[in-house]
């Protein structure tokens, strides 16, 4: 169940990336974008994806408590009294909603039904963000930070995914930039300060290294590490590839911008993991809830409830030179117009780099 609950999560993300991303790139003009064509069976998969997949942690739930009460009373009483059942009930009424406004309406012909579409979305990232944990733990200041954040890399990914993967051609790619570009920038830096805090409600960042001990901590050290290939990409498939457009209108940048959708769904599955985990301040570290991972690479000896603190010594400064080396490797195999797959190896080996000089950085 859980491999099943990071799958589900992470799909989720996808489906409300595509929903929203659909409608908003629907709403520009065509000549500020390719040519797209995103089809109402997409949408209608997104959106039954929603309905399905935002119930899997209900479904964890109802299992988890049934055997005491049965299986039936266990359901209704998750539905009804528990907030996350609340949450799903509310979400599958409106994707039943949204589903109806996609079969019955063409979103591509006429604005107004987009904007209808963005409007049901976002009520939908409305009761996730109700459902989520950081909800739980401050109903107000969770609530609105978490609906903020996710509104954002929804927005920004969706955007990107659409266009890489559903665009017919790379027509207008130059014009789309000019305002896609600013919009990804705001997206990010919205994420980064939402996801700040919403980091607080589990880690304060003075125990940040000792959270790597733990599951959760390792998800979260691989996500905030994957932000790097993704910056990388974004230099690449905005201030490079402006550049490459203006000197050479016929290059191809949809395969730059899928690998950079790659990265996103990696961060997505990462974030995912979280959500399967217990966080920090609800687990004792033990011999039993120690990650693997960190046992595998942490030089000394484990001891259950220890502290640790990150100390970058000369193995940890080579990784970390290694890692820049496959940055710049990154950049130049654009420049000398390698395979967009060539640079994805070598930001998963920057990303192992990185990794591997925290780990072995503690103490």
């Amino acid at each position: 169940m859980f491999l099943i609950g990071i799958i589900s999560e992470a799909l989720l993300y996808l489906c409300f990336a595509l929903l929203i991303g659909s409608f908003l790139l629907y709403l520009v003009p065509s000549s500020y974008r390719p040519d797209i064509n995103v089809t109402k069976g997409y949408l209608m998969m997104a959106i039954g994806g929603i309905a399905i997949f935002s119930f899997i942690p209900v479904l964890q739930l109802i299992l988890y408590l049934y055997e005491d009460i049965g299986f039936a009373q266990t359901l209704q009483s998750v539905l009804f009294t528990f907030e996350v059942g609340k949450a799903w009930v509310f979400t599958y009424i409106f994707s039943n909603l949204l589903f109806i406004l996609v079969v019955w309406f063409d979103y591509r012909k006429r604005a107004l039904y987009s904007y209808i579409g963005i409007i049901f979305t976002l009520i939908l990232i409305l009761a996730l963000g109700w459902s989520s944990h950081a909800s739980s733990y401050d109903q107000v200041k969770g609530f609105l930070n978490q609906s903020a954040h996710f509104t954002a890399v929804s927005v920004w990914t969706g955007i990107l995914i659409v266009v890489s993967w559903f665009s017919k051609n790379h027509s207008n790619w130059l014009n789309f930039l000019k305002w896609f570009t600013p919009v990804a920038i705001v997206c990010f830096a919205s994420t980064i300060v939402t996801g700040l805090i919403l980091m607080t409600f589990v880690v304060e960042f003075k125990d940040y290294p000792n959270s790597w001990m733990i599951p959760y901590g390792q998800a979260l050290l691989f996500k905030h590490i994957l932000i790097i290939p993704l910056l990388v990409y974004a230099v690449i498939n905005s201030i490079l590839m402006k550049r490459k457009l203006e000197k050479d209108i016929n290059f191809n940048p949809k395969p730059w911008a899928r690998v950079e959708s790659i990265v996103i769904l990696l961060i997505f599955s990462a974030t995912a993991a979280l959500g399967q985990q217990s966080p920090p301040h609800e687990t004792t570290v033990t011999s039993e809830v120690v990650s693997k991972l960190f046992t595998m690479f942490y030089q000394g000896q484990f001891q259950p409830e220890m502290t640790v603190r990150l100390v970058l010594n000369s193995t940890s400064m080579t990784l970390i030179l290694l890692a820049l080396l496959f940055l710049v490797l990154t950049i130049f195999s654009f420049i000398k117009k390698a395979p967009a797959v060539v640079s994805f190896f070598m930001c998963i080996l920057l990303v192992l780099c990185v990794y591997l000089s925290l780990i072995l950085g503690l103490q």
